[in-house]
């Protein structure tokens, strides 16, 4: 066994173990301290609510680490296909860790947050994923990939709806209908517009000496795994929005309701 496969497996059990924490012991004991409203939650609300806790930590994590090597790692970026660090690597192994975690805790308490949607992306990831730890390749990509992911999931449990729900909050208050609205669009930029970048790239590259390097199997896998996860995207994407839609329209449903009355008052 290589030094850097046991690296990369030490960092994904390590990942899976620190985010099992988080879930079953730090989010209850964090979440009570900086939410009085979190202990009057019922015990399917508290699942969620620490599975959304756990999910933005992860993202705040490989996000950090993303983002520099998007931006400053130019052994990647000279070479997306082949180049790659090693903390590429441990990011992805990183990444990783989590999916199997969340995986776990889906599959535990599927009544309360089971998606067969999520499944399917975890799973899509995770296979992904070990293409490229396992043959050292893409790993610009991946990242890339990753931070279009996480950019959206850290601003959606950020901006999530869910928490001002469970809190009582109001269906229409000023701060949910906000809420909604900056998330579609955060939604919108970081996993559908990234899309036309994403695949614009694939078909400059298609034909290469580099990409034909890659084997059919990592080719295939590349671009069917990156379908699964955007026609996805696409559908999340729809949901999102007649949400936002239903919400402005109820907006608009009361102004013009309250014009008429005020209308008849005067």
């Amino acid at each position: 066994m290589e030094i850097n496969t046991k690296l990369f497996i030490s960092v994904i059990c390590t990942s899976f173990f620190t985010f099992q924490l988080l879930f079953y012991f730090v989010s209850y004991w964090f979440s009570a301290k900086v939410s009085p409203g979190f202990n009057s939650l019922s015990f399917k609300k508290k699942i969620e609510w620490n599975s959304r806790v756990v999910s933005t930590c992860h993202s705040l994590v490989v996000g950090i680490f993303g983002l520099y090597i998007f931006l400053f790692d130019e052994a990647t970026k000279a070479d997306p296909l082949w180049g790659g660090p090693s903390l590429a690597n441990v990011n992805i192994a990183i990444a990783s860790g989590y999916l199997i975690s969340d995986l776990s805790i889906i599959i535990l308490y599927w009544k309360v947050i089971g998606d067969k949607f999520f499944i399917m992306h975890h799973c899509a990831s995770l296979y992904a994923y070990y293409l490229v730890l396992v043959n050292g390749v893409l790993l610009y990509m991946g990242d890339a990939r990753i931070l279009a992911d996480l950019r959206s999931t850290l601003a959606h449990n950020i901006l999530q709806q869910w928490f001002f729900e469970a809190l009582k909050y109001p269906k229409f208050s000023k701060a949910i209908v906000i809420n909604g609205i900056l998330m579609t669009v955060v939604f919108f930029i970081v996993r559908i517009a990234s899309m036309l970048p994403h695949y614009g790239f694939m078909y400059s590259v298609y034909g290469t000496e580099p990409y034909i390097r890659l084997g059919v199997l990592i080719q295939l896998s590349w671009v069917i795994s990156c379908v699964v996860l955007d026609v996805m995207n696409v559908m999340w994407m729809i949901k999102i929005s007649k949400g936002c839609i239903k919400v402005i329209s109820h907006i608009r449903q009361e102004k013009a309701k309250n014009s008429l009355q005020n209308g008849k008052l005067d």
